[in-house]
């Protein structure tokens, strides 16, 4: 439990400030918080860094015993599976020691690399890091020769991407590179580099231009523009490798623009004119367009039609809208495709075939999966004619593994399962999947682990002895994973139960979930997770008196929620990078994100969406009552959820808060949305989080 007394906490001080809207005054006294330049803001952020440090000494050991244990359970020296990419089989190694993956290939054929082939370092992530607190690779691509490699690089964490182009034949890395780069692909013939670039301000992708090799960067061109604040470019191939694909997509709609990728300097022609609310995607097989569409349901069909004549009066349906399927994508190839898809809330891969080069196919199979939770979808498959397709599969007991299942005899060959040092024993866990019913009795599925020889007497009547911890996110249409995690082990093995909430909002059951937790509804997201805790806890899973809670960014928005609407029912709150502080974000048009998420939240320009967002923003609606402990993460240099929402929110509540648990922000100097970039400092920050909860659960060792 906690411990008592604890150091003073920092006290940030007051400069009061007034919004009026709609007839509503939105006061504020920590918008002082948002000047990143003031060196009061740094002294504060530092003030609680230290105050948390001070407050979690008792829990040093246990912190470096976690750290150690989950360090144990990770093979720090391994490769991934190769794959294949034209003449060359590509992989990433991990060694003993160093911070990021070295990405590198062999030359080979169809089977595998060459047994004498000489292994190339495409690019390594420890020499490209050196000097630097934060390291990330955004995107890479390479010339179908195999020669030129383009990337790009954040060094701060505020994804803010810096492109290069590299020669993979001499290793030298060209001189001459673009700020804010997005999205990278080559044309056919070696020279030519679509590339985007995202606006200053907004950090949206809006602009997409084409390089020549051999020239300068400041005279490339302007390919495409799209000025509409809330659409983002991105820049892909075809499987195929005929056609280059730009995609404007905003959270609702989207709009796609080709070009046959033997003639870069042309024209890209539109495939179907955006139109509000319809989203679609395309892929090309033998003249015809497959293209994936939500048209006539928001649970998307597939239709074709000819390259010369791609408009809807010219679509054909292959595969028809299902109310209880949602057709997430399709993975097209020479002689089949995989139709990802989610039923019943679980993903599922089934086959067709082509019965010759047009677009008729046949369903011919379906890859089987043997548990009843987990995470399912396409690997690298970078061959268009193949013959086999990989794929992935997790749960919440079975470890990442890469599966190849060959499309004639419908059989599945095991890869390679990632090895968990440390003694695991999987027959010692064991998965679950329930429901749980929400207020206005919609099914809510929620997903358990535990560990089976910890786990107390489920009886139905609540009696529970277990410590409970329950995950949430519910928005965007987001399906949450169920992967695996040897860090995990760590809670389970100390007799943890772990849940997870598939709420409305997300997308675990199609687009209408998604839309059932949205907009002027997204309060369904609240009280579906609260109802999860509940049925959780009345079956005795957990004990009511232990039960913690963690979310992060907008699931974060849902941990600051139901901590204003329930703090009864958590003894902890982990939250990571929360959107807290929703009016005055979503207030800031100026803002990265905030227009094209009028589409997810409203806007708030509206009186009814205004009013709406108001009634749940958790920085609004703090008051003064007993919360739970909270340990409140964040980063400097988050380009999604500003620091200073977690940072704001943390200072009004301490002036609130009634009761003596603990609450601490934790603000790292040097990342961004996804904390630590080094494998190893990521593993220290999981280990300050289990260390919170392991103490507000009363396990001291």
């Amino acid at each position: 439990m906690s411990q008592n007394p604890l150091p003073s906490p920092p006290v940030a001080h007051k400069e009061h400030t007034e919004t009026t809207l709609h007839g509503v005054v939105l006061e504020d006294d920590y918008a002082w918080l948002r000047d990143k330049a003031d060196p009061d803001v740094t002294e504060y952020l530092e003030a609680e860094n230290a105050y948390a440090d001070a407050v979690m000494t008792p829990q040093a050991g246990l912190r470096e015993k976690l750290y150690e244990e989950m360090l144990s359970h990770v093979k720090q020296t391994d490769v991934s599976v190769p794959y294949r990419d034209g003449a060359w089989w590509y992989y990433t190694r991990t060694e003993e020691g160093l911070q990021y993956g070295i990405h590198c290939r062999k030359r080979g054929g169809p089977t595998g690399p060459e047994a004498t082939a000489k292994e190339e370092v495409v690019l390594d992530g420890n020499e490209l890091a050196q000097g630097q607190a934060f390291f990330s690779i955004g995107d890479t691509d390479i010339t179908d020769d195999g020669r030129w490699l383009a990337y790009t690089t954040d060094t701060k964490g505020f994804r803010q991407y810096t492109l290069r182009i590299k020669d993979l034949e001499t290793g030298e890395t060209l001189a001459g590179e673009v700020e804010r780069a997005g999205s990278v692909v080559w044309a056919a013939g070696n020279r030519t580099l679509f590339y985007t670039v995202e606006d200053e301000q907004q950090k949206r992708q809006f602009q997409l231009w084409r390089h020549e090799l051999g020239t300068a960067h400041s005279d490339d061109v302007l390919v495409h523009q799209d000025d509409d604040e809330r659409f983002n470019l991105g820049a892909g191939r075809t499987r195929d490798g005929k056609y280059i694909v730009v995609e404007a997509a905003s959270h609702t709609t989207s709009e796609a623009r080709v070009l046959r990728a033997d003639e870069p300097a042309g024209i890209f022609a539109v495939i179907a004119p955006r139109e509000d609310e319809h989203e679609y995607s395309v892929d090309h097989r033998n003249g015809l367009w497959f293209i994936r569409t939500n048209d006539r349901g928001r649970n998307f069909r597939l239709v074709t039609a000819p390259v010369a004549a791609p408009g809807r009066e010219h679509w054909t349906e292959r595969i028809a809208h299902r109310d209880a399927v949602m057709l997430e994508d399709v993975d097209l190839f020479a002689g089949f495709f995989i139709a990802c898809e989610r039923e019943d809330g679980l993903p599922r891969l089934r086959l067709w075939k082509f019965a010759g080069d047009g677009a008729d196919a046949a369903r011919a199979g379906e890859i089987a999966f043997p548990e009843p939770a987990y995470s399912a979808y396409p690997h690298i498959n970078r061959i268009f004619e193949a013959t086999t397709f990989r794929y992935g599969y997790q749960s919440l007991v079975t470890p990442s593994s890469v599966y190849e299942y060959d499309v004639a005899t419908g059989e599945s060959t095991l890869l390679k399962q990632l090895e968990v040092p440390g003694g695991f024993d999987r027959t010692l866990y064991a998965s679950e999947r329930i429901h749980a019913k929400a207020p206005d009795g919609v099914e809510v599925p929620v997903s358990i682990v535990y560990r089976r020889d910890k786990l107390g007497k489920i009886d139905g009547r609540g009696t529970g002895t277990n410590p409970l911890y329950v995950y949430g996110y519910g928005s965007y249409g987001y399906s949450l994973p169920l992967g695996f995690s040897s860090n995990r082990l760590s809670l389970l093995d100390r007799g943890v139960v772990l849940a997870y909430a598939h709420i409305r909002g997300g997308g675990d059951l199609g687009e209408p979930w998604h839309d059932a937790g949205k907009m002027l509804v997204k309060r369904n997201t609240f009280t579906d997770f609260i109802a999860c805790v509940e049925h959780l806890t009345a079956l005795g899973y957990g004990d009511p008196r232990r039960v913690a809670a963690e979310g992060g960014s907008a699931g974060g928005l849902l941990m600051g929620a139901i901590a204003n609407m329930r703090p009864d029912l958590f003894r902890a709150i982990v939250s990571h990078v929360p959107f807290v502080d929703v009016m005055n974000t979503m207030l800031d048009a100026s803002l990265p994100l905030t227009v094209p998420e009028y589409e997810e939240w409203g806007d708030p320009n509206e009186e009814k969406y205004f009013k709406y967002m108001l009634s749940y923003s958790p920085y609004d609606n703090l008051r003064a009552a007993n919360y739970p402990a909270m340990l409140v993460k964040t980063s400097l240099h988050d380009s999604q959820v500003m620091y200073w929402e977690p940072a704001k929110y943390v200072a009004k509540l301490r002036t609130l808060k009634t009761d003596s648990n603990p609450l601490l922000l934790v603000t790292n100097m040097q990342a961004g949305h996804g904390g630590a970039s080094g494998r190893y400092d990521y593993l220290k920050e999981i280990a300050l989080d289990y260390a919170f909860l392991l103490r507000e659960f009363g396990i001291v060792c």
